[in-house]
């Protein structure tokens, strides 16, 4: 994990390889700072019971859904924070890279296990 260091995030974008396959970059406090890349439609429907998820779109278009509410397409600069407790997904059209702030015990896809689950031990660099 990299701390104290200059990073650019679309170049660290660049260096992920898998979708669906968090890196943890950095942290603040108790919170991982990380990066993904995203395309398709393989993240299930989760929710995150204790804490807040922010998405940070660094490159591409990513769709949010969010469940009872309209979705929306977020596109390069776009943050948005989905709180504690709500249902939600993200799927891409074309591949989309984005920064997530996470705190150190959310699991990857909550208590909803699947074929893309990763373990914050598979998250580190």
């Amino acid at each position: 994990m990299k701390k104290a260091q200059l990073l650019n995030l679309l170049e660290e974008s660049q260096k992920v390889k898998n979708y669906f396959s968090p890196r943890i970059l950095s942290e603040v406090n108790d919170q991982y700072v990380k990066i993904a890349k995203i395309k398709g439609e393989d993240i299930p429907w989760h929710n995150h019971k204790n804490e807040d998820e922010l998405f940070y779109i660094i490159d591409g278009e990513l769709l949010m859904e969010i469940e009872n509410k309209p979705s929306f397409t977020m596109t390069q600069g776009d943050l948005y924070v989905v709180p504690k407790g709500i249902n939600h997904r993200v799927s891409a059209t074309e591949e989309c890279s984005v920064m997530l702030i996470e705190t150190k015990s959310t699991k990857h896809t909550g208590d909803i296990v699947s074929s893309i689950t990763k373990s914050i031990e598979n998250q580190k660099y």
